[in-house]
């Protein structure tokens, strides 16, 4: 499959003009959970030539391909997500820490990494995954029969929370290093590590009763959270110098 969505990504290079910087995978097969079905995500930052940005019109800052069953690629402009950086955003530092990477073919995404430490924010990232846990936590509570896969929907973001709480850093996308970091009840441990067997022997679809194991930590953590919130502050800037050499020299490294 790798090959597969390699040769994808350098059709969409030859006919977009473009570079692709980075590509990695970016759901549920990078979180380390996916289910014998489950699609591939490919996430991607990329560089048009220099003299896109070399003018006054507004420029296309993405790329989109149509989904099928088995893949769902996009990608990001440079621009953008240098932009995207400087905000701390979640899903971008994600793609920094994936273990399963496509094309790494330039320096970006190593010296974005290094400038980690500068740029992570933690209570934008920790209003991001509680954000998404609550809302799956919600779409759980809603039914009687839980679809296995949404447990985790909600306990990795929560588990990130936890993760940047303890250690001030940006988490680890892989679950498996998200659990290792928590001191958790081995009841609650088993249960989850019961669910994880079954999820990825299954496929996307399949449902299992409530737990209410995981029920009461999930609804434990997200009242702690949305307390937690309340009590810290965001604090920490980082100015654009750093983002700004980094974006030109890219483009000198690509295309120069």
């Amino acid at each position: 499959m790798k090959k597969e969505i390699l040769e994808k990504l350098r059709i969409i290079e030859k006919e977009n003009n473009i570079k692709i910087l980075y590509a990695v995978e970016s759901g549920s097969r990078g979180w380390g959970f996916a289910s014998k079905d489950s699609d591939y995500d490919v996430r991607f930052i990329y560089t048009p030539p220099t003299d896109c940005y070399l003018s006054i019109e507004d420029k296309k800052d993405f790329i989109e391909v149509p989904i099928n069953d088995l893949l769902d690629i996009n990608g990001w402009d440079i621009r953008k997500a240098l932009l995207q950086y400087k905000k701390s955003n979640p899903t971008l530092m994600e793609w920094l820490s994936s273990p399963i990477i496509y094309i790494e073919d330039y320096s970006t995404a190593q010296r974005m990494r290094e400038l980690l430490p500068a740029y992570f924010s933690p209570v934008p990232t920790i209003y991001h995954y509680l954000h998404i846990a609550r809302n799956k936590f919600e779409e759980v509570m809603s039914t009687d029969q839980v679809n296995i896969k949404r447990y985790f929907y909600i306990l990795r973001p929560l588990l990130a929370c936890m993760w940047v709480e303890k250690n001030n850093t940006t988490p680890p996308m892989e679950f498996s290093k998200l659990m290792a970091e928590q001191q958790l009840d081995d009841t609650l441990v088993n249960e989850i590590y019961k669910l994880l067997e079954k999820k990825t022997a299954s496929l996307e679809i399949d449902i299992e009763p409530k737990s209410p194991v995981i029920i009461d930590f999930l609804k434990e953590k997200l009242t702690h959270y949305e307390q937690y919130l309340k009590t810290v502050r965001k604090v920490k800037t980082s100015d654009y110098e750093a983002l700004n050499i980094l974006f030109r020299e890219t483009l000198k490294e690509v295309w120069v």
